[in-house]
């Protein structure tokens, strides 16, 4: 598998990186996680996005969905459209959301985007896109939040999405090859509980789990620090760690 950061901005973009979204590529398939805000731009430096055979969101904040928006305006009015609807994974009520955001019934525009987008709603276990086997279960999160594994060729990447330490993270992680946390906050802070992790909480996960490779994502760089969270995240874990960065990209 190959693994492309298109965004990686915790909560809204910054100056150097949409918001979270991530493209993963294998024997010729291309799965987005997540489609944030800001991400529909540089996703066209990696590939055509016509070519995209399938998206799944990890859930409803608009710095992980917002993109699906004008995405509907790229495929709805192209040349040569009607083009074959995506399929879409979302939580429950991620097709009236993204229709909402995009105009609603109010709108002279069909509210609808069932032209653009095939939605199927996320619920926890496994399932197969293509060459991939994809297994979501709910993580820590506000609301209804789903973290990601995705298996090809007996290699396995993990996605945390965003979340506060749990179990069933843990479980989704076991022995992943590649695991791609987030760690929003720093340690000494009066962190809200259950809503994101540290450096050092990702680390400590990606500890118990065996994780061979650790990529710290959604870091919130107005609130905090890429050198503190780096150094946090390796006091607890040993193997490979780096903070990931807008088009970056990993073999896995």
């Amino acid at each position: 598998m190959k693994l492309t950061v298109i965004g990686c901005a915790g909560s809204f973009p910054g100056p150097d990186s949409p918001c979270s979204s991530y493209l993963v590529e294998a024997d010729g398939y291309a799965l987005l996680l997540d489609f944030g805000s800001g991400s529909l731009g540089p996703l066209q430096r990696h590939i055509n996005p016509y070519d995209i055979d399938a998206i799944l969101l990890t859930h409803l904040h608009a710095d992980h969905i917002m993109d699906a928006c004008p995405y509907v305006v790229m495929r709805r009015y192209a040349p040569g459209a009607p083009f074959p609807a995506v399929p879409l994974y979302g939580p429950d009520g991620t097709e009236r959301r993204l229709a909402t955001a995009y105009g609603g019934a109010g709108e002279n525009a069909c509210p609808s985007l069932s032209d653009v987008y095939n939605v199927k709603t996320l619920n926890s276990g496994a399932f197969s896109l293509g060459p991939l086997t994809v297994t979501v279960d709910r993580v820590c999160h506000p609301i209804e939040t789903y973290g990601v594994r995705v298996e090809y060729g007996g290699r396995s990447l993990v996605y945390s999405s965003d979340t506060g330490r749990c179990d069933n993270l843990e479980r989704l992680a076991d022995h992943c090859d590649v695991f791609l946390c987030e760690a929003s906050y720093l340690e000494g802070r009066p962190n809200p509980p259950g809503v994101h992790l540290t450096g050092r909480e990702a680390g400590e996960c990606a500890t118990k789990v065996g994780a061979g490779r650790l990529l710290l994502t959604h870091l919130v760089r107005r609130w905090g620090s890429e050198e503190q969270t780096l150094a946090e995240a390796e006091s607890t874990y040993s193997g490979p760690v780096e903070v990931v960065h807008s088009g970056a990209t990993f073999d896995i």
